[in-house]
């Protein structure tokens, strides 16, 4: 499995895109609306950062992406597939290979180790054989020999790294980071902002990364700032 996304780069349009997107919830029978005629692009092998206090639709704006959620109105394009008209199997087959999500809360598997916990996402797409990618991955956030750990052993940093081999380990093309520091001191998120930023610029996996510190977004290639459902500032 080839990891490097570059080889797959569309300069022509950009990897994802929302075009006049809105989002609503329902609240106790009142509509609550989380975006707000949002228009974005993401070129491929770009790092963009999405700026903003909590409730502003970052999050929203995430799990439209990796199509865990979908628009009332608008659309979302992942490599010019409107993810809202894709079959169940189009949509799994877009979650496991084109998209890895990275959560602030880690979400490892307590009853798994290390190694396991990367070879999730290989096993749910049929891998017989997902060890040597799995340890591949690992070595590259620096925690091979730590692959038959279990999580409690681990700090938070640490579980962050695997979280990210997790990701990366089918390969994808994006990368959805929500507050990946959040629950970590500032020396240790520094360290994952750096293996996020190497990643992107080592390997061209794009990377869309929620965040509300400016000083998290000063890594990306390219900042939005959020308030409200809308977009304020961007590229």
């Amino acid at each position: 499995m080839s990891f490097d996304s570059r080889n797959h780069t569309a300069a022509s349009s950009p990897l994802l895109a929302f075009r006049g997107v809105v989002k609503d919830y329902g609240n106790d029978g009142e509509r609550v609306r989380a975006l707000d005629g949002v228009s974005l692009e993401v070129a491929a092998g770009r790092f963009l950062a999405l700026v903003g206090r909590s409730g502003c639709g970052k999050s929203t704006l995430l799990h439209l992406a990796g199509a865990l959620d979908f628009p009332t109105a608008g659309c979302v394009l992942l490599e010019n597939d409107a993810t809202d008209k894709l079959s169940e199997a189009g949509l799994t087959r877009l979650r496991r290979e084109k998209v890895g999500f990275v959560f602030q809360s880690f979400q490892l598997i307590n009853t798994l180790s290390v190694i396991e916990n990367v070879e999730v996402p290989l096993l749910l797409a049929g891998d017989a054989n997902p060890r040597p990618a799995a340890m591949e991955r690992l070595a590259l956030v620096g925690l091979a020999e730590m692959a038959h750990r279990m999580p409690h052993q681990l700090s938070g940093g640490q579980m962050q790294r695997v979280a990210i081999a997790r990701a990366l380990v089918h390969g994808p093309r994006l990368i959805l980071a929500d507050e990946p520091t959040g629950n970590l001191d500032t020396a240790t998120g520094n360290s994952i902002l750096a293996l996020l930023r190497s990643i992107c610029s080592e390997r061209g996996v794009t990377i869309l990364m929620a965040t509300h510190s400016a000083e998290a977004a000063a890594i990306a290639d390219d900042v939005v700032r959020m308030r409200d459902g809308r977009i304020l500032e961007g590229p």
